[in-house]
């Protein structure tokens, strides 16, 4: 499953406690097959059959190809110095 880094889940928790946000909002990662990519974006609330991921009240909505292809994956997020946030995503790291 994806898990969030600290960074990506204070930038989540920043975007979804904006005013015009609704409560329950979160951040929806989701397959674009004609383009071969994802697709990045405030969702109000998950999708029929998306997966929801919630770290320390960061939500996550992932449509079924999305959850598939970022399984082992972790998203991360930065802020640039205009304000501008960029996630990415790295292969997770476990501890054997």
């Amino acid at each position: 499953m994806l898990t969030l880094t600290q960074n990506a889940a204070l930038v989540i928790r920043d975007l979804t406690s904006q005013q015009e946000v609704p409560e329950g909002a979160g951040l929806r990662i989701a397959s674009d097959p004609t383009a071969g990519s994802l697709t990045l974006a405030l969702a109000e609330q998950p999708v029929q059959g998306d997966q929801v991921v919630d770290e320390d009240g960061a939500r996550i909505f992932l449509d079924p190809e999305a959850a598939q292809i970022l399984d082992d994956k972790a998203l991360d997020a930065a802020v640039d110095p205009q304000g501008a946030v960029q996630f990415g995503f790295a292969e997770r790291t476990t501890q054997a």
